[in-house]
């Protein structure tokens, strides 16, 4: 038996003990970098089909995943609840890894929303890839538009909120000389924009819609389906088909995920240009502010810590920039310590002319966080920087010049590019981390 066929071998028998569930596989490569990322409804079957002795993968899967085959080593599974779970994680992963035979999911594609402008005097619900900053409750991110879109159709038909994009104040007297849309004629919407509802009876309307996503929808469910049943057994075929459609629209309203668990950064930041030049202010650089990296890292007493870098150019996420350290030399739940040893394994290669040197340097943390990465880098004999930390409870911005907490108004494009740079650091480090507390699949 040759060397391949040896490792094939132990493959096929590693895989064997795969769960049949639902979950997400990794194939990694010799130095156990992540050569790919799959996701899987029964992981056994899937990551089994890519080691059978029989098969030709090169005419069935291609030649480029038969390359990827040829270079793997081991593979590692991580499970999840759902399928939907899995295909969320998998998109994250995706972007954040970027393995280097994942084609797919590395663009800045995201996943839609249901989004309920709760601000407003008669609140809309919107499907959205792009949410407003604040002033909005939401619902997802859902599998897909397709289906989201068809059961919003049908939600309308029950609770009569408006899709229109009109300002609608509740103080407007003109508001009764307005001619609603053809959705009041037809029953799914309840017009407020020509004053056909009060606004109390309005907010009934979208907290029952809010209470019906929140909920399992299963009364609703169950009362469709006996419906249903009972159209099936009356022979009105049609009646049914259009019962069991409707059944298969409310349902997938449960294929989604949640904003906080499985957040999409990219969907919410700020104008780049404009933070970007009140940042400048801000900060007081003399030259404008391009290039910014972004620090944190993560443990639990100590436990696997690991460190996160995220690097923006132009207010943008750079994902060929982003990188992870495992902490090797701080023992114990010393946050300054981890903090000033990525910023020397860092910045060692700008030093010796490897890499660009940033034009701010962000920490997640407070004003002894930024001490650290300042004391860092004055010990690597670093040129002078912009550094700065910004702590998560106030959100107040630390600098070394500013001489104590500078709080930017909340709704401040440079505070929210900041947020951007400093949030997407902590979770690239957290998710990071409890993946390798969970399962050692990243290498």
């Amino acid at each position: 038996m040759s060397a391949s066929e040896a490792k094939l071998e132990r493959l096929r028998r590693f895989v064997k003990g795969f769960p049949t569930g639902p979950g997400l596989y990794f194939m990694k490569g010799v130095d156990g970098r992540v050569l790919y990322i799959g996701k899987a409804g029964n992981l056994r079957s899937r990551v089994s089909g890519y080691f059978r002795p029989s098969g030709d993968l090169a005419a069935s899967r291609g030649p480029k995943i038969a390359e990827m085959i040829s270079r793997v080593e081991s593979v590692d599974f991580l499970e999840t609840e759902t399928d939907i779970d899995a295909m969320l994680r998998e998109a994250r992963l995706i972007k954040d890894i970027r393995p280097p035979y994942n084609t797919d999911l590395i663009d800045d594609k995201t996943f839609p929303y249901l989004e309920i402008t709760t601000s407003e005097d008669y609140p809309g619900v919107y499907i959205t890839r792009k949410p407003r900053p604040a002033g909005s409750r939401l619902f997802g991110p859902f599998a897909g538009a397709g289906d989201l879109r068809a059961a919003l159709v049908q939600m309308q038909r029950i609770f009569k909120f408006r899709t229109c994009r009109l300002a609608i104040s509740a103080a407007d007297p003109k508001r009764r000389f307005f001619r609603p849309c053809l959705l009041y004629s037809i029953k799914q919407c309840a017009a407020p924009c020509g004053a056909r509802i009060e606004r109390t009876e309005y907010k009934k309307i979208i907290t029952d819609f809010v209470r019906f996503l929140r909920s399992k929808r299963s009364t609703v469910l169950r009362r469709l389906k006996r419906r249903m049943d009972e159209a099936a057994a009356s022979l009105q075929y049609e009646r049914a088909a259009e019962l069991r459609d409707r059944i298969r629209l409310i349902e997938s309203l449960g294929r989604r995920g949640d904003p906080e668990q499985d957040v999409q950064p990219e969907v919410f930041a700020a104008d780049p240009t404009e933070a970007l030049e009140m940042l400048q202010k801000v900060l007081r650089t003399c030259s404008p502010i391009r290039i910014i990296e972004g620090i944190d890292v993560a443990n639990i007493g100590g436990s696997q810590a690991v460190g996160s870098l995220v690097r923006f150019i132009d207010g943008r996420p750079f994902k060929a920039g982003y990188r992870r350290f495992r902490i090797k030399t701080v023992s114990g739940a010393d946050d300054y310590a981890m903090i000033a040893e990525v910023v020397g394994r860092r910045y060692r290669h700008a030093l010796a002319g490897e890499e660009l040197w940033p034009d701010l340097i962000l920490i997640d943390g407070g004003i002894g966080q930024l001490h650290a990465a300042e004391s860092a880098l004055g010990r690597m004999g670093a040129p002078k920087l912009a550094v700065a930390a910004l702590a998560k409870k106030q959100e107040e911005l630390f600098t070394a010049a500013s001489g104590g907490p500078l709080s930017l108004p909340r709704h401040s494009p440079a505070l929210k590019l900041l947020q951007y740079v400093r949030d997407e650091a902590h979770r690239f480090a957290q998710h990071y981390y409890h993946i390798l507390r969970k399962k050692r699949v990243l290498g």
